[in-house]
């Protein structure tokens, strides 16, 4: 089976307004070396700094991270969504639109969500009654990018890849859940191996002692195909929840 990585894959470019960019994004990795992760694993990336290849960190979700008690590994940030948080509008962009299995994918991510009974539902916006937005805009390629939460918020983007509309409905609705799991505060699954959905050599995104958490009841150690978190996904991937992904979810939310 063909696999294919969520991580997003572009050239570098530092460019601002207003504030200085590069200080910021220089702050930014420096407190995410000092919360544990290597460094090797931090990007800019179109003047944003990202971690485990597709997951935005903000200067303030890099001072949570640097609060946050340390000993824990693997699964979820340290950042979470607040259980006072109870309706996520999902708001696609014209473009996201016009892209009808992207748009679809949306949906059924959106009902994957729901289908649990979470603490919160997501909507697909424009809605009234949001606790919290999530715009769904488009990018190059054949993956996805987003970030983490911080305020107790979700993260604000998800950024779905155009090439995905060359891809299944389960396709794309693994990586827009994937990529909302990032907002609401999921690591990768195989974040201390990424061969193990990717293929190739190991690549080891950090334990971090914070920002990677083991969520309990799951297992510390990924398979292949073993959940919609992991690091790449298969051309064949139906975007369903595992096991081990519902009860990180009930356990959290």
């Amino acid at each position: 089976m063909r696999k294919l990585s969520l991580a997003l894959l572009a050239g570098v470019a530092l460019v601002g307004c207003g504030v200085d960019p590069q200080a910021e994004n220089q702050e930014i990795v420096s407190n995410l070396v000092k919360a544990g992760f290597p460094a090797d694993d931090i990007q800019i990336v179109d003047n944003q700094v990202y971690v485990g290849r597709d997951a935005h960190v903000t200067l303030e979700a890099s001072l949570e991270m640097l609060q946050a008690d340390k000993g824990a590994e693997q699964y979820r940030t340290t950042n979470l969504v607040s259980t006072s948080v109870k309706k996520i509008c999902i708001n696609p962009t014209s473009a996201f639109n016009s892209y009808s299995r992207l748009s679809a994918g949306l949906d059924a991510a959106i009902a994957n969500y729901n289908s649990l009974g979470l603490s919160f539902t997501m909507v697909r916006g424009p809605a009234t009654g949001c606790n919290a937005n999530i715009s769904a805009r488009t990018m190059s390629g054949a993956g996805g990018s987003a970030g983490f939460p911080s305020g107790g918020l979700p993260y604000g983007i998800i950024n779905i890849g155009t090439g995905l509309q060359s891809y299944s409905s389960g396709v794309n609705k693994h990586v827009i859940s994937h990529e909302l799991g990032h907002c609401i505060g999921f690591r990768h699954s195989d974040y201390y191996n990424r061969s193990i959905s990717c293929g190739g050599s190991a690549t080891n995104e950090g334990t971090a002692g914070v920002g990677a958490i083991l969520i309990p009841g799951t297992p510390s150690t990924a398979t292949s195909g073993g959940s919609v978190m992991n690091s790449c996904f298969s051309s064949s991937s139906t975007g369903t929840w595992t096991s081990s992904d519902r009860t990180a979810l009930y356990y959290l939310y």
